[in-house]
């Protein structure tokens, strides 16, 4: 009896054990989790970790999320459990500095109200109309305001990148300042807008999309010093920049600013136009020789980059006066593979469109991280720029063009720690002072930088990916190119921390199956040839029956049904069937070597795991049992 008790007490013992040991791990391990992932996707970054770690004020982010969403379309419902917990990670790690709120917008309801307050978008979710939610509305003690109006699946990788840029933007609420210089007209042409000559010469749309998102500063292409309020400087095209104006971008760079610079072997948009004489400009190019040569980046001015592959087809007229259409290589448009979709900021692009461009390369040695963002397919080639000037033959830079099979760079991001193109400040000329409060010399940069480099500029000029009309005195603006969200967002990752600059997109949560997907490949392929067979047979007997009902052509002849034909239809039906049955052998086998492996993965799951567990607990009873033993002798 007392062997009887000392059991039961040793069982509620080992239970209140238990029970204690999950309500501790409950209290302290609850957020503890180990990620075995192979690219770390339950993992928030570094620099994600610092910017919500140094939050100073309070950031309430609002989830909302209709669960009629999940129900209908379970990838959502998949998608949300991931952003609520990511959400989560957030808010463990901000020090109490995020407080976060999870709605269900029910339809008609204060909730779907508050949805709608903040932008986010509805979509409808049947024939009745009603409107499902799925977005994210963050605000500040300021009431400041950003949004994510819908989570899509599809930017899955780049989650971590949108919250963590929307947390930055609330937790910095004011706009950075965008330093200009620029030799072309962005803000239109004053002279031509007096004048009313030209439709097109008021600003360009990208501009006023720049203008819209930061605050905008001119600075003159001859400054000594870049302003210290300015957060990103675009050089679009800066011609001739003085020994002076080069020191100050140098030291801009130097002192840890952000750079998106573009220089063009020929501007477009400038050799178009024409100067006091009414001679068109010859002298197009720009360039940033003496900065490149001290940062590690190659770029030939001399040489324009064109591509047979999106070349632009445009209108030319030949010998005989006859007008004809012709592919113009060195305009052409970059899809697919040419653009970088690892990065955050071309992500969604689908076409970018440059005209003459030139092309980047990193130098050999260079100690920088050269990360190409736009690129040329194989089908490109080098175009001197003296076969381009004035009004170039688009036939005959056709003809003379040679592919050489290499992909060249457009446009790439370039990081790391660099080295000043100058010694010390450039003497000034005769009569001229530095301005107060000049800021010293920095030989070289104390943290790696970061900037966006391009080799044309011409991706900022309308009409290369804009059709503005006049619609009721409103200017409307209908882009057939992404260059315009290109520059935004691309200035909009310089203008963010050094931390959300490093952000890229990672690998989606949905793994696919790629065994058996790879089967299913196999057997689709199989059963595609097969198919493709029997449509083949089918349309040959039935050319054979049309023509033995027809007489072989003969209208003349009666269509009477011979046994000879109807032996051929017998025949066909055969086929057919036998056919068939070879479809539905192939599709039996793709579906037994799948069933297959789940049955394996299944063998494993159920039996194979607890039968290694099972070995592993006897053998750590054995070889306790044996120390026992052994300690009793």
């Amino acid at each position: 009896m007392r062997k009887l008790w000392s059991s039961v007490a040793g069982v509620i013992a080992v239970a209140a054990l238990l029970i204690g040991l999950n309500l501790l791990a409950d209290t302290f391990l609850a957020s503890a989790r180990l990620d075995l992932t192979q690219q770390r996707i339950y993992t928030l970054s570094a620099g994600t970790r610092k910017i919500v770690a140094g939050l100073k004020q309070p950031i309430t982010l609002r989830l909302f999320y209709s669960r009629q969403l999940g129900a209908q379309v379970p990838v959502y419902g998949t998608y949300a459990d991931r952003v609520r917990e990511m959400l989560r990670d957030y808010a463990a790690i901000a020090n109490g500095n995020i407080k976060l709120e999870f709605y269900d917008p029910e339809p008609f309801s204060d909730i779907e109200d508050r949805a709608m307050g903040f932008g986010l978008q509805g979509v409808p979710m049947d024939r009745t109309g009603t409107q499902v939610y799925f977005g994210l509305a963050g605000t500040n003690l300021l009431d400041d305001q950003r949004t994510v109006p819908f989570f899509q699946p599809e930017r899955e990788r780049f989650l971590e990148y949108d919250l963590t840029r929307l947390i930055h933007e609330l937790s910095n609420p004011k706009l950075p300042v965008i330093g200009v210089m620029t030799s072309l007209p962005l803000d239109g042409d004053q002279r031509s807008m007096m004048m009313r000559q030209q439709p097109g010469a008021g600003p360009w749309v990208s501009m006023l999309q720049l203008r819209q998102a930061f605050s905008v500063k001119t600075i003159a292409l001859d400054a000594m010093a870049i302003p210290d309020d300015v957060t990103v400087l675009l050089l679009a095209h800066a011609q001739h920049l003085n020994e002076s104006a080069l020191y100050a971008i140098d030291q801009f760079v130097m002192r840890g600013g952000k750079l998106m610079a573009l220089v063009d072997p020929k501007s477009e948009m400038e050799s178009s136009t024409t100067d006091q004489t009414g001679a068109p400009v010859v002298d197009v190019s720009s360039d940033l020789k003496k900065l490149f040569d001290a940062w590690g980046v190659e770029y030939d001015p001399s040489r324009v980059v064109g591509d047979l592959n999106g070349a632009w087809r445009v209108r030319t007229s030949n010998q005989s006066d006859r007008v004809q259409a012709v592919d113009y290589v060195p305009w052409f448009n970059i899809r697919e593979a040419g653009i970088a979709r690892d990065d955050p900021a071309l992500a969604d692009l689908t076409q970018i469109s440059v005209a003459a461009p030139g092309a980047l390369a990193k130098k050999d040695g260079a100690d920088i991280e050269f990360t190409p963002l736009l690129s040329t397919s194989e089908q490109s080639g080098t175009i001197a720029l003296d076969d381009l000037q004035v009004t170039p033959d688009p036939a005959k830079v056709l003809a003379n063009f040679k592919p050489d099979g290499k992909r060249r760079v457009i446009a790439a991001r370039v990081r790391g720690t660099l080295k000043s193109a100058f010694a010390a400040p450039p003497p000034l000329p005769e009569g001229k002072k530095r301005p107060d409060n000049f800021p010293a010399h920095k030989p070289q940069s104390d943290a790696p930088v970061s900037m966006v480099l391009m080799a044309d500029s011409d991706i900022m000029a309308d009409r290369f990916w804009v059709r503005v009309q006049d619609f009721f005195g409103q200017q409307q603006a209908t882009p057939f190119s992404d260059n315009g969200a290109a520059v935004l967002n691309l200035t909009g990752t310089l203008a963010g921390s050094d931390d959300l600059v490093g952000l890229r997109g990672r690998r989606s949560s949905l793994r696919p199956f790629e065994v058996v997907d790879d089967m299913q490949r196999r057997a689709e392929t199989q059963y595609r040839k097969t198919e493709q067979d029997l449509q083949a047979h089918l349309a040959e007997t039935e050319k054979k029956l049309t023509d033995l009902r027809t007489g072989a052509g003969d209208q003349t002849k009666a269509a009477v049904i011979t046994p000879e034909q109807r032996a051929a239809i017998d025949d066909l039906q055969r086929d057919v069937v036998a056919t068939r049955g070879k479809l539905r052998g192939v599709q039996l086998e793709l579906r037994r070597e799948i069933d297959g492996l789940e049955m394996r993965m299944r063998l494993f799951n159920i039996v194979l795991v607890p039968v290694v567990l099972a070995v592993v607990a006897l053998g750590l009873g054995l070889l306790r049992r044996a120390r026992r033993a052994r300690a009793r002798a």
